[in-house]
């Protein structure tokens, strides 16, 4: 009996040893564990410094991001959703965003505040879904969280760029500094990151009070 049992448990340990693996080799996290490789090399081509290190590393930034999109995609398209893609796909979007803008202060980009408000905005919401799953709760995403990414994704690509650059989309623009357009989108997106996670916050709270309030009797 002992020995049956624990054969059982070793061959269910097997079993999760196997989808594990087989989970990461799908396509979409493939995607994701390239976009987490994609990080030091946006950083190291960062650091280089020059107008043409800048511009590449603003393209593989810019491709990161378009694997973010693709990957789940993919996972819903193909019925390919697993626990390890929930887990990495959100880590590799927060890691690449947190890791290029803490790299963009000392660079002179970016101010440090910003930065702190951001990140700290992202580790408060994580640890509500993290509450809110544990207590079987779903709180869809905002319209807002969404400007918020959008916003956020071209500011970085445009404070990664760095150097002014002669702009011309049927009109004449001229020599624009990119930095300072990033920054404008960055401050645009801390708006719509403090008034999401607000409302957000409310939902959780609101979801909360319904689970908890007691059931009327019939």
């Amino acid at each position: 009996m002992v020995a049956s049992a624990g054969t059982s448990l070793r061959g269910i340990k097997a079993q999760r040893r196997r989808t594990l693996w087989e989970d990461a080799r799908n396509l979409p996290n493939l995607l994701t564990f390239a976009r987490i490789l994609m990080i030091p090399a946006v950083l190291l081509l960062l650091s280089r410094g020059a107008p043409r290190d800048c511009f590449w590393a603003a393209g593989v930034y810019s491709l990161a991001a378009i694997t973010d999109m693709l990957d789940g995609y993919l996972a819903r398209r193909q019925g390919l959703v697993s626990v390890l893609g929930k887990f990495l796909d959100p880590l590799a979007d927060k890691l690449i965003v947190a890791a290029t803008l803490v790299w963009l202060v000392p660079m002179g980009r970016i101010p440090a505040w910003a930065v702190v408000l951001l990140i700290s905005r992202e580790i408060t919401i994580t640890a509500l879904r993290s509450i809110a799953s544990t207590e079987g709760l779903v709180i869809a995403a905002g319209d807002g969280g969404k400007i918020k990414t959008a916003l956020q994704m071209i500011g970085i690509v445009c404070l990664i760029l760095g150097y002014p650059y002669h702009i011309h989309l049927g009109v004449d623009f001229g020599e624009v500094d990119v930095v300072h357009v990033g920054r404008l989108l960055i401050y645009l997106s801390l708006i719509f990151s403090i008034t999401s996670a607000a409302q957000y916050m409310g939902l959780f709270i609101d979801a909360i009070d319904a689970k908890n309030r007691p059931t009327p009797p019939q």
